[in-house]
């Protein structure tokens, strides 16, 4: 593998399935120890492309290099240079946390030799010292997360795939899984991870937004939140949310309009509505106004206003 080429590259990636297109001629390039986050709505095409990137899914069209070997041509080469880890990875329950990490040894084909050494950085990682005879069955979710983390890792692979792998998970074991994520990057370790948590794509160096199959931005967090919202962002404190959302729905100045916890996010451009007319026209419209005020857009923001630019673009209802 050519050391200054990028990890992953992916040139018109495809993925048919009969009439379906679940991703569509999408490109992408991932540099080494690099964490890209992969965002977008269910069904948008993030795990059928990661599936086709670890070769366990041959592209309809188009081409992907994983750490310098071809997905559709050469699927084995690429499996033995990556650790892939999902949402619904199969520890085993009736296993102690030993025997999980020494069948998964197993699998990848790690040497007799290295065994002990990969297993105990794998305990150690996972911060189960003193648990590593237990069933796995009786470990809390967090735990149980960063023990498969462990097994994908095992192999010391290059490159590490992560599909939605802390979904269903509390928040400060998601905060620790993170933790590790770095540690693992700042190693050189190249990884790319799905998630549905906007939180957690601000850990990530740069963030892909996919929507139905396409890649619809790249960028940092901050070149996202900076470029992509196409307005300035207010929040509006109003009742009843509903109505004043369909209100501005179309209301000339408003490109977006989205219920945000118990607010309102606007975001509004000139020639239209603006900070001074638009609660005059919520009023207008039996809305009632309580506050107003312009904030920094968050990438959950920018995730709302592209996905739903996007589908407008296409036709969608």
């Amino acid at each position: 593998m050519n050391a200054a080429a990028p990890a992953i590259i992916a040139e018109g990636l495809t993925k048919r399935f009969q009439t379906f297109t679940a991703v569509d001629h999408l490109d992408l390039r991932i540099e080494k120890g690099e964490i890209a986050g992969f965002i977008g709505p269910n069904g948008a095409g993030k795990s059928t492309t990661i599936r086709m990137l670890c070769g366990l899914l041959r592209p309809s069209e188009g081409h992907a290099l994983v750490a310098g070997f071809d997905v559709g041509q050469q699927p084995e080469a690429v499996r033995e240079h990556i650790g892939y880890m999902s949402q619904k990875f199969s520890l085993y329950g009736d296993l102690t946390v030993r025997e999980n990490l020494r069948f998964f040894g197993g699998i990848y084909r790690v040497a007799r030799s290295d065994m002990e050494e990969r297993t105990r950085f794998a305990i150690t990682m996972a911060g189960l010292q003193g648990r590593e005879d237990a069933l796995v069955r009786t470990l809390a979710g967090g735990w149980k997360q960063r023990l498969a983390l462990g097994c994908a890792i095992l192999h010391r692979p290059p490159i590490l795939f992560l599909d939605e792998p802390t979904s269903g998970v509390e928040p400060e074991a998601r905060r620790r899984f993170w933790d590790l994520i770095h540690d693992l990057a700042a190693g050189g370790v190249t990884i790319l991870v799905s998630t549905h948590y906007m939180d957690e794509a601000e850990y990530c160096n740069r963030i892909a937004l996919i929507d139905r199959g396409r890649l619809v931005a790249m960028g940092t967090p901050g070149q996202l939140r900076s470029r992509h919202l196409g307005g300035d962002l207010f929040e509006i404190s109003c009742t009843p949310l509903g109505a004043a959302g369909q209100a501005l729905k179309d209301a000339p100045g408003v490109i977006d309009a989205a219920i945000f916890g118990d607010k309102l996010h606007v975001v509004l451009v000139p020639g239209g509505l603006d900070s001074t007319t638009l609660p005059g026209f919520l009023q207008d419209h039996g809305i009632s106004v309580q506050a107003m005020r312009t904030v920094a857009p968050s990438l959950e923001d920018v995730f709302v206003q592209m996905v739903s630019g996007h589908h407008g673009e296409q036709g969608a209802p």
